[in-house]
Formats: structure tokens, sequence, C-alpha cells
């Protein structure tokens, strides 16, 4: 009866993509922290990362707020590193480990410590740097924003 509110599964069949070699991520503080801005709300900044070279994390922010088409672009412009980042702080195992297995250990932690992991939120601490320790955080509140929304019944469905 209710069938029409399911979402439909898309089936990636990997087989048949085409390999798109990954982008290397190495940004600059200032960059990190209009990033976790961006993740915030300020539409202005994602904007501007958008026109600024950083077209990636402009729609990692989308990916971030559940936006499929983003996560698709990520995928398929050579981002998985960082689909994969926020997969992982969705509690999607699999990425957790692509993350681990593929040496990207910052991405793994800030992922981890959105998903409440002490010993990742320690990590970042000390092994990390302050500026993606406010990226964490940012992430963290929209990701449990998102999930008080779908838990609360009188905003369903309403992902911002």
């Amino acid at each position: 009866m209710f069938n029409w509110i399911k979402k439909k599964k898309r089936k990636v069949d990997l087989s048949k993509q085409e390999s798109v070699p990954m982008k290397p991520i190495d940004y600059s503080s200032k960059i990190i922290l209009a990033w976790a801005q961006s993740i915030s709300g300020n539409k202005e900044i994602t904007l501007w990362l958008r026109s600024n070279g950083y077209e990636e994390l402009g729609m990692a922010t989308s990916a971030i707020y559940l936006k499929d088409e983003a996560r698709d672009w990520l995928q398929k412009n050579g981002f998985p590193h960082l689909l994969a980042m926020i997969n992982a702080a969705e509690g999607n195992g699999s990425a957790q480990q692509w993350l681990k297995t593929h040496g990207f250990e910052t991405l793994y932690h800030i992922a981890m410590a959105v998903e409440s992991e002490q010993d990742s939120w320690r990590w970042l601490k000390e092994a990390g740097t302050q500026d993606l320790f406010i990226l964490a955080q940012s992430i963290k509140k929209v990701k449990d924003q998102i999930e008080e929304n779908h838990n609360d019944i009188h905003s369903f469905g309403q992902d911002f």
C-alpha cells in the first residue's frame, strides 16, 4: 500500500564503471575552515568554493546533506576518498574499512569522530590540526541534525 513512499535503491555495477584516477586532497587550513563554514550552512562560502577551484568541497557539502547527485559527482570526478569519508561518517563499515585499507587515516578519524568515537576525537586533537577538529565538529552537527529529523515524526523526510 505504501510502496510509493520507498525510495528506489540504485544498483551500481562497479565492473562496468570507468576507472577514474583519484585526485589529491591537500588543502590549507583556511580552505578547510571555509569548508567547515560551508557545511554549517554558509551558502556564500559554498558558492565561493565551487567557483574558485574547490568544486569537490562544495559537492562534498551537498553529499553530507544526502544529495545523490553530489555523491555521484564525487565518485565520477576522482574523489571517492571524500565520498568514503562521508559514507563512513554515516556508519558504513565498508567505507570505514576502505579508508583504513587505502591509507586515509585522517579522513578515517574525521568520519569516526562524527560517529562519536572518542579515540578518533583524541587522535584529531593530538595528531590532527585544529581546523580538522572544527571540520569534524561541523559535519557531526549536521549529521546529528539529519538523524534527529529522521527520528522526529514532525519533520519526517526533511533533510534541511
